[in-house]
């Protein structure tokens, strides 16, 4: 992989149009599993403040009297996963472990095949061409 990342490093790379066209398919795929990823992150952290409550909600029940409701949430609900018993935190690994790993790990490998590890080929190229256009000197 290339050391220089300026804006315009390599816009001359010797891709096919359907070869630049898959890098940048198979870039924007892997930014959406990025903001997926994101959403499970605010979903594990919006789940564990959830359950913060429901851990104080069941307090709150017991000094009220309601020791069977307080029970419950004890016994069934706190300790439960938020899908299928896994924890959202055992989600958020296996997320990590899995589709991203293989998403990220297939994409860098296509790229340094293709475009010897250069990101964004086809904004580099746009760059430097407006650039160019532009009559400004780099």
């Amino acid at each position: 992989m290339s050391d220089d990342h300026s804006p315009s490093s390599r816009p001359d790379l010797d891709l096919t149009d359907a070869e630049r066209e898959a890098l940048h398919e198979l870039e924007l795929g892997l930014e959406h599993v990025y903001r997926g990823y994101g959403a499970l992150l605010t979903f594990h952290h919006q789940i564990g403040h959830a359950m913060d409550h429901l851990a104080v909600a069941e307090t709150r029940l017991r000094d009220a009297g309601h020791d069977a409701w307080a029970d419950e949430l004890r016994d069934h609900i706190l300790p439960a996963g938020a899908v299928d018993d896994r924890w959202t935190y055992e989600l958020v690994r296996a997320f990590q472990s899995g589709m991203l790993a293989d998403v990220t790990d297939f994409e860098s490998a296509v790229r340094d095949v293709l475009a010897d590890g250069i990101d964004h080929v086809t904004e580099r190229r746009q760059q430097a061409r407006w650039r160019e256009r532009a009559g400004w000197d780099e």
